[in-house]
């Protein structure tokens, strides 16, 4: 213990101990800046500067253009012309989709397999509209084996809370 207490007395020492640090002229040996300083001092003085570059950098690249010379990020003007675009686009193929489905009904019409009474454009455009398919929900074995595990794990739980109160 007494060899841990010494080393750790050193170490204490050479931390706080003060040292100067002297600029003089080579040609003239004048002493040109003098500072007193402890190693402790040097350690908490680079430490902050690194937290402070770090900070700032951080901040110049979040809140300035920069960013968007950082490879993955991208301006905010080409992420929402991206977005109307792509609006555009799909408002288009439904558009699209809609036309199609009137110009054949209109040749099915020219060409006599559909007769004129028949033909009435809500219905057409009813029909090219996309109904959402259908989707199983029912719960495979796998999951109702696991559902039924976990529920006895919960009773297990549940009467070793009442019987240790």
């Amino acid at each position: 213990m007494s060899k841990k207490r010494q080393k750790r007395k050193i170490i204490k020492e050479n931390l706080f101990n003060k040292r100067r640090l002297i600029i003089l002229n080579e040609d003239t040996f004048e002493e040109t800046f003098s500072l007193k300083l402890t190693l402790m001092n040097v350690f908490v003085f680079v430490t902050l500067s690194t937290i402070i570059i770090i900070t700032v950098t951080t901040f110049i690249i979040a809140f300035t253009p920069l960013r968007e010379f950082i490879p993955g990020y991208s301006s905010s003007k080409l992420k929402k012309d991206a977005t109307q675009l792509a609006l555009k686009a799909d408002s288009l193929t439904f558009a699209l989709k809609k036309n199609e489905a009137y110009i054949k009904s209109i040749q099915k019409v020219l060409t006599g397999e559909l007769e004129y009474a028949k033909f009435n454009k809500d219905s057409i455009l009813a029909t090219t509209e996309e109904a959402p398919s259908p989707v199983n929900l029912s719960a495979s074995k796998k999951e109702m084996e696991l559902r039924e595990q976990v529920a006895k794990e919960e009773k297990e739980a549940i009467s070793k809370k009442t019987k240790s109160k």
